[in-house]
């Protein structure tokens, strides 16, 4: 199987991340942590392989995990540590949405994100080219 048809595999343990839900690539990527012209070179990882990432998420679907040690959220400001938990569960929960859409990946992240995008003047719906095409 060529290289691009086995997907990604997860940084931290080597075993295929296979599904949205599972990956800390797209997870960052919804919430505006990943930029999207560095999507295809950004390793991915499972979320669970990411302790410190996963521990803010608190969804029925999602089994809680334990950071421990100094990145524990219980460890951090309490309200930075509750600003954080809706954040990431808020993009995890539109994981689980897109696993159900059939939408183009610049329609991935929370509206909030693509407006940031639109507002700093990179919206990926703009062809590339666009500025070629303007008169002097």
């Amino acid at each position: 199987m060529a290289k691009c048809d086995e997907g990604y595999r997860c940084a931290v343990c080597g075993e295929p991340v296979e599904r949205l839900r599972e990956s800390e690539l797209y997870l960052k990527f919804v919430i505006g942590w990943i930029d999207p012209e560095t999507l295809h070179i950004t390793p991915d990882r499972h979320i669970e392989c990411n302790p410190a990432l996963a521990q803010f998420i608190r969804h029925p679907e999602f089994e809680p995990v334990e950071c421990g040690g100094a990145f524990d959220k219980s460890n951090l400001d309490a309200d930075f540590a509750a600003e954080r938990e809706t954040l990431v569960t808020r993009g995890w929960t539109r994981l689980l949405e897109l696993e159900q859409l059939d939408l183009p990946i610049h329609e991935y992240p929370l509206e909030e994100v693509r407006a940031k995008w639109r507002e700093a003047g990179n919206d990926p719906e703009r062809p590339i080219d666009a500025d070629l095409r303007k008169e002097p």
